[in-house]
């Protein structure tokens, strides 16, 4: 196989579902809606915390990072699926594949550590009610969001230039985008000390947070047991049930793809895997958040002119 690394301008063939080529147009259509009500919700989310008061909390304030969050990282490779899924053209270029892997990876590593602090945000908000605005305070939740993007961006830094020192054999990506373990599949060399440097890189931003996420509910959760009020309860869990759903749909498949063995991964079970993460879980994150929130229903009817001053 020819040899290539960053100085090559050699386009890689994204092989996609088209070993699946009955799948292909129903895969088109349905990620093509949930794209749409991605966008959609996601958009909705940070409009809405942007024009109502009620919504200008820290709660909310970390809801529209994620949601904008979603709606880069779904745009990085949801476009490129479609154009993939419809056979116009499966190839991209070296630089574009670097590109795509180092905003990928800066989105998906901010999300992992943004997670954690709303994991943080709601135990100060369940378990220390009366000093919850003095510890959310506005300077530490600004703090927060930063330290998350540039958390983020230095995990993708890593694991990008690491990437690009392996020498590659072959142009064939075995996915729908350029993800990192095809791209250790294709390494013409041993990838051990890499694989072992990615490996710590990888355990801090998804170990770490999600020790803090179970840490913060397993607190919360023991704080709502003491609450006396049947409804008090059910509000509390209501709250923090729908922030563990994504956390254990989105940490779940992460964890599958990053944390496991370069030889033991497989590239067509990767591939479905990488589907919660990549567009089942930002379609579900506006759903999740605010289907059952009155405040968020309250601004939206606001917003459509159906809504009163008392509201």
């Amino acid at each position: 196989m020819e040899t290539f690394n960053s100085s090559s301008d050699k386009a890689f063939f994204l092989v996609g579902f088209s070993d699946w080529p009955h799948l292909e147009l129903a895969f088109f259509v349905i990620i093509s809606i949930f794209y749409s009500l991605t966008l959609f919700g996601n958009t909705s989310i940070i409009v809405l915390s942007r024009l109502d008061l009620r919504l200008q909390t820290p709660m909310y304030f970390f809801l529209s990072h994620l949601s904008f969050l979603d709606l880069c990282y779904t745009t990085s490779t949801v476009p490129q699926l479609l154009i993939n899924l419809h056979g116009l053209d499966r190839t991209i270029s070296y630089g574009r594949c670097v590109a795509q892997l180092l905003i990928f990876l800066t989105l998906a590593s901010t999300e992992c550590v943004l997670l954690g602090v709303m994991a943080f945000d709601r135990y100060a908000a369940v378990c220390r009610p009366l000093h919850y605005t003095t510890i959310m305070h506005p300077q530490l939740c600004q703090v927060l969001a930063i330290s998350s993007w540039v958390g983020g961006l230095m995990n993708s830094l890593i694991q990008t230039g690491l990437m690009m020192a392996m020498p590659l054999c072959g142009h064939r990506l075995n996915h729908f985008f350029c993800e990192m373990p095809i791209f250790l599949k294709l390494a013409c060399e041993e990838t051990k000390r890499t694989e072992a440097k990615m490996f710590v890189a990888r355990t801090i931003v998804l170990v770490c947070p999600a020790a803090l996420i179970l840490g913060s509910y397993a607190r919360i959760a023991r704080a709502v047991l003491k609450v006396k009020s049947t409804a008090g309860r059910r509000k509390a869990f209501g709250t923090c049930g729908s922030h563990i759903l994504v956390v254990s749909l989105f940490y779940g498949s992460a964890i599958y793809t990053y944390l496991q063995p370069t030889h033991t991964y497989s590239e067509s079970e990767g591939k479905f895997v990488a589907l919660f993460y990549t567009i089942v879980t930002p379609m579900l994150n506006p759903l999740i958040y605010t289907l059952r929130n009155k405040d968020v229903k309250g601004a939206l009817w606001k917003v459509l002119g159906r809504g009163t001053d008392s509201e």
